[in-house]
């Protein structure tokens, strides 16, 4: 024998109810819900008329008390001859000179009441602790939903339980208690999106921290949207300079590339990711810098250079600092992506950079174990690979039929005494088409950008170069690499011969021709001549200490004697063999008069 599926429920009257008004309102529910119903009758005065139907963690208001709450909003925009209509909203044409004819308004209206049913999923908290609730009710409740707490508190739901709801605060933490009353949105977390937010600072939900006043966006967009599908994508084959020769000669980045950048503290990471974003002025690409867990005054720091360099004008700054809640951390490079896909699904170039991801993960472990969840490898949930692959696979260069807009993505990772091997870094490494490697014993020896590049490597490579720069560039990574073993085996033999001194005193030159001073980008184009006189040799009887002088002089040269050839570069995107002998031939004429200085 099959047991019916009976729920049960409270049935709120202003008055007494008899059995066959009860029968029939259960009924009436029972066809509504498809499941058999059994209502218990509660007598409640205040509600005034009508009924109000409790089931689960739904509530079905059709009391006259509910009705009135809204006559009283309406009451507001009465005017004397002049009235709201109290039903529809509308305004009427009757004229009201007093408010006996308002009494006798509103009590045409009572009696023209219909019954209607105004239906919200609650739930309410057991217990609150730390930013993270734990809440009872709530059935329909999605993943990431945005929940509403009593008091004008928002939060997340995290954790979707059999009996309970898991959710992480967004603001106003300490005013949630248990007890407190929650009521679903229907929506996911969204934040404002368009030009309007360029040149600003705002937090994770879009709101202005620069005190520049209100921001008027051109829409919202939820913070977790679908990664582009492979259909959805292009060939990733054009270059993003980031100005740093180091960077775009041997580990070139293209657009729609993820291209991490990661090393130990102080070693230059972010320095190379504000290069990079300075180097695009004037190339129609937008910035968005997303700082997570960072100092407020570090996070002042990297506002205050880009709008000394010009960069603000084209950059948004999402700040989720070290003081604000582990909440607010973990969504900000999510809300910094939504703000850049709105651009890119409008067609233009975004670059994005995650400063710095292992903050964030941190942040996410920290949620996880308050919400009881069960921790894995260094205390990290099982879902955390999950975690960034979802935020970076967001980049993309997008096909033409999807308007051929790119998101590209620099996240930065920070390791412990250059362990590459570790848990987050291994995972982010395996998400990425290539990653920057940073030395922090290269950086002390004074080789900055302290790039290694055994280490780096680019999986885009040379499809994100102009032909020039992969012309020029091809036997730099060899040279290098046998520039440092050579080194290494020279400290123990004084006597070399003359084939080793001259591989050594090379390497010298291509080394300290690929330092570079932090916020002084260079133009791909001057990139190209300088590669292409240093590896051809030319430079041997340079001294090595005047070599970043060289640098500087000669292109000033360049520019005034053989602007030509530069023009020719930029315009074709390759170099010649006329443009080469041209070079060649500048390099004759300068030299003497410069090592003469």
């Amino acid at each position: 024998m099959n047991v019916p599926n009976v729920e049960t429920g409270t049935l709120w009257s202003a008055f007494p109810l008899d059995e066959a008004t009860v029968a029939q309102i259960e009924e009436r529910f029972s066809k509504f819900l498809g499941k058999k119903l059994k209502l218990h009758l509660k007598v409640e005065p205040e509600i005034i008329g009508g009924i109000i139907v409790s089931i689960g963690d739904r509530i079905y208001d059709g009391s006259l008390k509910g009705q009135l709450s809204r006559i009283k909003e309406h009451l507001l925009d009465f005017q004397k001859g002049d009235m709201v209509d109290l039903v529809t909203g509308v305004k009427s044409s009757e004229q009201l000179t007093d408010m006996a004819s308002v009494g006798e308004f509103i009590r045409e209206r009572i009696q023209e009441y219909q019954q209607e049913f105004d239906v919200e999923n609650v739930g309410r908290v057991v217990r609150s602790g730390d930013g993270v609730v734990l809440i009872s009710g709530l059935s329909d409740c999605m993943y990431g939903e945005l929940l509403r707490f009593e008091g004008g508190t928002f939060g997340i739901a995290f954790n979707l339980e059999e009996d309970a709801v898991g959710a992480v605060l967004l603001n106003n933490q300490n005013s949630v208690a248990a007890g407190t009353m929650v009521y679903s949105t229907g929506k996911m977390v969204q934040v404002p999106v368009g030009e309007s937010l360029l040149g600003r600072v705002v937090n994770p939900l879009g709101q202005p921290l620069d005190g520049k006043g209100p921001i008027r966006p051109e829409g919202y967009r939820e913070i977790e949207n679908k990664a582009p599908g492979i259909y959805e994508r292009d060939v990733v084959n054009q270059p993003l300079q980031t100005g740093l020769l180091a960077i775009d000669s041997m580990i070139p980045i293209g657009k729609g590339q993820r291209q991490l950048i990661i090393g130990d503290r102080q070693t230059g990471k972010t320095a190379i990711a504000l290069d990079t974003i300075v180097n695009q002025k004037g190339k129609d690409v937008i910035c968005v810098y997303v700082a997570i867990g960072q100092k407020a005054s570090t996070v002042s720091q990297v506002i205050n250079t880009l709008r000394e360099m010009g960069a603000m004008d084209y950059t948004i700054v999402v700040s989720a600092t070290a003081s604000d809640s582990a909440t607010m951390q973990y969504i900000a490079p999510y809300a910094g992506c939504a703000m850049a896909e709105y651009f890119m699904y409008k067609g233009r170039d975004v670059l994005i950079v995650y400063d710095d991801l292992s903050k964030h993960a941190v942040a996410y472990r920290t949620l996880s174990l308050l919400l009881r969840r069960p921790p894995g490898r260094e205390a990290y949930p099982g879902d955390i690979f999950y975690l960034h692959s979802r935020l970076l696979e967001r980049s993309a260069k997008l096909s033409k039929e999807k308007g051929g807009g790119s998101l590209t993505a620099l996240p930065i990772i920070e390791t412990q005494a250059g362990d590459i091997s570790a848990y987050i870094p291994t995972n982010v490494i395996s998400i990425t088409d290539g990653q920057i490697f940073l030395e922090d014993e290269l950086f002390f020896a004074g080789i900055r950008p302290a790039v290694n590049v055994g280490l780096s490597v680019s999986r885009v490579g040379k499809a994100a170069q102009i032909k020039a720069m992969a012309k020029v560039s091809g036997t730099l990574r060899l040279e290098l690499a046998q520039y440092r073993e050579l080194q290494v085996f020279s400290q123990f033999n004084s006597e070399l011969d003359p084939s080793t001194q001259q591989l050594l005193a090379q390497g010298e030159r291509i080394t300290e021709m690929l330092k570079q001073e932090q916020y002084h980008p260079m133009d791909v184009v001057h990139q190209v001549i300088l590669l292409y006189v240093v590896t051809r040799k030319m430079l041997l009887d340079v001294p090595v200490n005047r070599i970043q002088e060289f640098k500087q002089q000669f292109i000033e040269y360049m520019e005034c004697y053989h602007r030509n050839v530069i023009e020719n570069i930029r315009q074709s995107g390759d170099i010649t063999e006329e443009d080469m002998a041209q070079i060649e031939t500048a390099v004759k004429d300068f030299k003497p008069t410069f090592l003469k200085q």
